[in-house]
């Protein structure tokens, strides 16, 4: 398990192929613990190891910091591991491979992955497998089977997908633990920019060398390795350093063009570290859960200073928490080179900024606003870090490549805000009204009739928002595809959004439709289909918009749950808005 195993492992198969396997044992918790205490480099020598800069498959440049964040949070799911973060796993995968094949790294779901835990012969309590678990003492890889079925469904079952998911791990942890994640070095000339790994280097026959440090591609990063390995011992380790800075002047000389500048290396690392929108999920639940129980107090009892100040207060902090939310769009914009809305991940961070603004525009004088969007705001960012989202800065796919980026879906995106804003003020009312008795009926009438204004302004700005978007669309769509308008499932749903909001907007001018109660309901059940445009054209449906097809993430028991709750909310808002609104003539 020493580094002199660096480069030894025989990597002439695949792991959808037949080939070998070291199995040294599963080692217990005590032994992993034990193990990775002896062979974990100290946090503060493997930060400097992140900051080297590498290409990924997509072939973006990233520090190593972003990759193995990435690798520990796809194999594990968990930013740290064993107490130790991804600098020194990702080291240690590359150190000492041996030690990789057998500590229990790879996630293991808990229903979903029984079948695979009675395939690869670990018990049903196990959450963790190691590499090894995957082969037969022959080197069979025992996934391979039903792997074919799985990648040639068109829309996989539950199982299918988890195996998938499952062959993608055990790919990630094999390639890492095989020398060739680390792409380290550019090929001079290469029209493509690629970078290679040390092993690459080996088998690929290249016969370019650094002319600052000749062979030093073959064998730097070995020689590196062998001295972080001596300076655990001694304690020393300018010489690890040393080699580490010769790396990294090999890259400038080889492949300066492309190499990251050192300040943008330094904002990823320190991105990667705060993970900001992850932490805002938290803080926005906080603070608009507080703000929002210290304002149904005020509305029960009469107002005092003390309730009207921590009222105050937490809307200064929410607002406080926009000002880092936008922050952090700006940083991810920055490091990622585009801008921050181009994917599932980014989309959703940015629906939350664009319904946190609207919150605070339209709740200038409507505190029940701000305090109730904060929540939503939070649930929004909770759902974006579900593990089905991958939070990761990729490239751009080649058709959003386009300054259309930043117009088109800026707007129509921007307007799930503004409609998410909506049918959270919608959800408050019917519950004002439900908790409405015959003591605090004025109070309650006057927040419900803010409220509805607020929700009906909010809506007319989304629905102009939506309606210029599509309008936007069908211009960048002329560009990409040659044509305008072609009924693609997106187009569909999005032109179905801006009638059903159009018919809900025009409401009040029906003297049969006209009321808060309705009007409220409605703001509610119409953001379905927006839930549609968004999610179920992407997940569901087969177009040109169907980025993510198949991976069908919401469940028709969970939209009849909602139906239920949604009707009992409406049931029981209605009794009392009867009792108190409408034959008292408050409407």
């Amino acid at each position: 398990l020493s580094i002199s195993a660096f480069g030894q492992v025989d990597s002439t198969a695949v792991v959808d192929q037949e080939g070998p396997v070291h199995n040294f044992g599963r080692p217990n918790k005590a032994q992993v613990d034990s193990i990775l205490r002896a062979n974990i480099t100290k946090a503060e020598e493997a930060a400097k190891f992140g900051k080297l800069v590498i290409q990924d498959l997509d072939g973006r440049m990233k520090p190593i910091n972003t990759y193995a964040s990435e690798l520990l949070r796809k194999l594990t799911k968990y930013d740290s591991y064993d107490g130790h973060n991804a600098d020194q796993i990702f080291l240690s995968m590359n150190e000492s491979p041996f030690l990789w094949y057998n500590v229990p790294v790879i996630y293991l779901r808990s229903k979903k992955a029984d079948s695979i835990r009675r395939i690869i012969g670990v018990s049903n309590e196990d959450k963790y497998a190691t590499l090894a678990d995957f082969f037969t003492n022959n080197g069979r890889y025992k996934l391979a089977p039903y792997l074919e079925e799985a990648y040639k469904a068109q829309v996989p079952n539950a199982f299918q997908k988890e195996f998938k998911e499952t062959d993608q791990r055990v790919n990630l942890l094999y390639n890492t633990i095989d020398g060739r994640a680390l792409k380290l070095f550019p090929v001079p000339g290469d029209e493509n920019n690629l970078w290679i790994s040390p092993k690459e280097y080996r088998e690929g026959n290249y016969k370019f060398e650094d002319s600052l440090y000749g062979n030093f591609i073959n064998t730097g990063f070995t020689a590196y390795l062998v001295n972080l390995n001596q300076a655990k011992v001694t304690g020393d380790y300018s010489k690890a350093d040393e080699l580490l800075a010769a790396i990294k002047k090999t890259q400038q000389n080889l492949g300066g063009d492309v190499m990251i500048p050192e300040e943008k290396i330094e904002t990823e690392v320190l991105y990667n570290k705060y993970d900001i929108f992850k932490k805002l999920f938290s803080w926005y639940m906080y603070a608009g859960t507080l703000m929002f129980i210290f304002l149904i107090v005020q509305i029960f009892k009469e107002r005092s200073r003390a309730i009207n100040g921590l009222v105050n207060l937490f809307k200064w902090i929410i607002v406080g928490l926009f000002a880092v939310h936008t922050a952090g769009l700006v940083v991810r914009w920055y490091v990622s080179g585009h801008a921050p809305w181009s994917d599932a991940y980014e989309s959703m961070i940015y629906v939350a900024w664009a319904t946190m603004l609207f919150g605070l525009l339209f709740g200038r004088k409507s505190q029940l606003t701000i305090a109730a969007t904060a929540f939503v705001t939070s649930m929004i960012l909770m759902i974006a870090h579900w593990n089905w989202m991958d939070p990761s800065i990729a490239n751009l796919q080649p058709v959003l490549n386009s300054y259309w980026l930043m117009i088109h879906v800026a707007v129509i995106v921007g307007s799930y805000g503004p409609f998410t804003l909506g049918m959270i003020l919608g959800v408050v009312s019917l519950i004002l009204m439900i908790l409405t008795n015959k003591k605090n009926r004025k109070k309650m009438n006057l927040n419900i009739k803010e409220l509805t204004v607020v929700n009906e302004m909010s809506l007319t700005v989304g629905l102009v928002m939506l309606t210029i978007g599509n309008f936007l669309g069908g211009m960048w769509a002329n560009e990409s595809w040659g044509r305008y308008w072609g009924w693609d499932p997106k187009e569909t749903w999005a032109l179905i959004s801006i009638i059903i909001y159009a018919f809900v907007v025009h409401m009040r001018l029906i003297p049969g439709l006209r009321g808060r109660w309705l009007f409220n309901l409605m703001a509610i059940l119409a953001f379905g289909s927006i839930m549609m445009t968004y999610f179920g054209v992407n997940f569901y449906l087969a177009g040109l918009h169907s980025y993510a097809s198949g991976d069908q993430i919401v469940s028709l028991k969970f939209i009849g749950i909602s139906l239920g709750i949604i009707a009992l909310l409406g049931l029981l808002s209605k009794r009392k808005y009867n009792l108190f609104y409408q034959k008292s003539g408050k409407e």
